[in-house]
């Protein structure tokens, strides 16, 4: 997989894949992250990508000439699946989107600051717009990064055991059960029995029903969909 980052402030990207399962799946090749500065696709000497809103208001918007720039530049090197917008009024990204970007091959992350970019980069240059949630960042910077980490833990060969991405919380429509280690005792607080039986079936019916009562507590409106 191939993900291109565009950001204007490479700094702020560069840090999460340095470290970790993501440094890591790197270094595999079985991933490469391009973080990409939008400031060298400006073409004024000051090397500025944001300007007053049309209309007036409070707040600078990114402009449409270097994004567009940028966006074509990469497009002439490979085919990309998705160029995707991290915007507060995005699809909410969930586990599911995840799992379908992982079978993506080559992915454009747009990051937006300020007041967003100009809506004709929303119309004419991105594929698909994501939300993390329901609140407003500095930037798309640190969105693009969690996007790109549920994406990558997803590759066969990331993670050292593969099925452990597969019982991850939401991969069920649950929340994750339960999970206990040494020791079995530890000031009087003991695992579960169950979990110390050696009976797979057991142990694999006791964590579903874990997963369904903690799903219907803390998260009750997955129990819906």
């Amino acid at each position: 997989m191939h993900i291109d980052i565009i950001t204007t402030l490479p700094k702020l990207v560069e840090s999460p894949f340095s470290d970790s399962i993501l440094k890591r799946a790197q270094t595999k090749g079985l991933v490469t992250v391009n973080v990409v500065d939008l400031r060298a696709y400006s073409t004024n000497k000051h090397r500025t990508t944001d300007d007053y809103a049309f209309g007036g208001g409070a707040g600078m918007v990114m402009t449409i000439e270097p994004i567009d720039n940028c966006i074509n530049d990469l497009k002439s090197k490979r085919a990309y699946d998705e160029v995707i917008y991290m915007s507060p009024d995005g699809e909410l990204f969930q586990q599911s989107i995840a799992n379908e970007l992982s079978l993506k091959q080559n992915l454009i992350l747009l990051c937006g600051h300020y007041k967003g970019v100009d809506e004709r980069v929303r119309e004419h240059l991105v594929t698909r717009e994501i939300s993390i949630g329901d609140y407003v960042l500095s930037g798309g910077e640190l969105a693009a990064a969690v996007v790109a980490d549920a994406v990558i833990r997803l590759l066969p060969g990331v993670l050292s055991d593969e099925t452990s991405a597969l019982s991850d919380s939401f991969q069920a429509g649950l929340v994750a059960p339960p999970v206990y280690t040494r020791p079995a005792e530890y000031k009087g607080w003991k695992v579960p029995d169950v979990l110390l039986s050696g009976h797979p079936a057991k142990i694999e019916e006791w964590r579903h029903d874990q997963a369904i009562e903690r799903t219907r507590a803390r998260r009750p409106g997955l129990l819906d969909q």
